[in-house]
């Protein structure tokens, strides 16, 4: 019964693609669907499950009973030869008897429907195609997770938009660093004097129960560089947006950099992803500048990460390695980086190309020091960036050609 009605749907939507209906494999499957779902008993039953899943238009309407009548037969005139019964008509005829004739008329009939589409020997001049509608059902999944294989350059400002809802479904946790700061614990290495004491107060002055101590842990900064130049231009504004819905957690400090290095941090501080966009075009002025990877570096370093900043941190630089600079630059600034930061991550659009090699001058110049190296061009994609922050492990490639674990 179900091969049946696969070749049922299949040869009844290729008939209507001939007769210049905009019949594709989606409607066939809704088609097939509806009929499993309705158990149509009558031919005119049979012609609403494909009127209600095979055409949008009131215009195809004609067509459809066209074609209908020539394969399934029931509304004007049944198919077979004259005198000869059509199972699907005659009382009682169950659905198995009913996907039965229609196979077999599919079979005998599809050919008949180029000829009365047109005059022999001509094709049907094809109407104009228009796209199929979207059905949203909670088992099929939203148009959101559908956009969410997308690359980012192709994703509208409103598609982008709509990505937010599932951006905050994405945690980028970074790993946890040894606080100075000690809390109490049950088997600590070392004995919380003062509290146990305390306790001992309850006992009569006997320390029935020691209280120990532990350095406490905290998670790691999270400090990100975006390339705002033209060639990153999409893909900086969806992981901008990412920051904002995903790494509220791990509170990440955002620079962008493109002719210049500039902090997003507040501008990323408001309450919705249009807003935080729109102010944080507005604060960097070289939106859509060059790219100067290397004196933007050496901005950092000297500005924010000898204060403090990347000391220890999980350091993220998006952007695609083409750089104005000199590319000495880059390599001598990452490696001041890389003395400090506990992880360097590059997130490198072009790299989704299984082919991709660090020819740029930037981006080969600082491949030696950067522990992972991802995509991050889609949303989909974002989960090896996500793997390579919450790594506890320092897998960064020295130029000396050693692993630092």
């Amino acid at each position: 019964m179900a091969d049946d009605l696969a070749e049922v749907a299949a040869r009844f939507g290729a008939a209507l693609r001939r007769a210049g209906l905009p019949v594709g494999p989606g409607r066939c499957e809704r088609f097939a669907a509806a009929v499993t779902l309705a158990r149509p008993q009558t031919p005119r039953a049979l012609y609403w499950c494909a009127a209600t899943t095979l055409v949008s238009s009131q215009a195809h309407i004609a067509t459809l009973e066209m074609v209908f009548n020539a394969v399934f037969g029931g509304l004007a005139s049944p198919p077979g030869t004259p005198g000869e019964p059509d199972v699907a008509t005659l009382p009682g005829a169950t659905p198995e008897d009913m996907l039965a004739s229609a196979a077999k008329a599919a079979r005998e009939h599809a050919v008949r429907v180029q000829p009365e589409a047109g005059r022999p020997g001509e094709r049907p001049e094809p109407g104009p195609e228009e796209p199929e509608r979207v059905i949203e059902h909670r088992f099929l999944g939203s148009a959101a997770e559908r956009l969410a294989a997308k690359d980012f350059a192709e994703l509208t400002p409103e598609e982008l938009l709509d990505l937010a809802s599932l951006m905050r479904r994405i945690t980028l946790a970074v790993p946890l660093r040894r606080s100075r700061r000690q809390r109490r614990r049950r088997r600590g290495p070392h004995m919380d004097m003062r509290s146990t004491l305390r306790q001992a107060r309850r006992t009569g002055g006997d320390p029935v129960r020691l209280i120990g101590r532990a350095p406490a842990r905290r998670p790691r900064k999270l400090v990100v560089l975006c390339d705002i130049s033209g060639s990153m231009e999409p893909y900086a504004r969806a992981m901008i947006q990412l920051l904002y819905c995903a790494a509220g957690g791990a509170r990440a400090e955002v620079f962008s950099f493109a002719t210049r290095l500039t902090r997003l941090t507040l501008a990323l501080a408001q309450s919705r992803p249009a807003l935080a966009l729109a102010l944080a075009g507005q604060t960097a002025p070289d939106w859509l500048g060059g790219t100067r990877i290397g004196e933007s570096l050496r901005d950092f370093n000297n500005s924010y990460a000898r204060r403090g900043m990347a000391r220890g941190a999980v350091v993220v630089i998006i952007s695609d390695g083409w750089d104005t600079g000199d590319p000495d630059i880059v390599r001598r600034e990452m490696e001041r980086l890389s003395l400090v930061a506990f992880k360097i991550i590059w997130v490198n659009p072009r790299t989704k190309s299984a082919a991709y090699q660090p020819l740029a001058g930037g981006m080969a110049a600082a491949w030696p020091y950067c522990d992972a190296v991802v995509s991050g061009h889609t949303l989909a994609a974002v989960d090896d960036l996500a793997a390579a922050l919450a790594d506890p492990v320092r897998r960064r490639v020295l130029h000396a050609g050693r692993r630092v674990a």
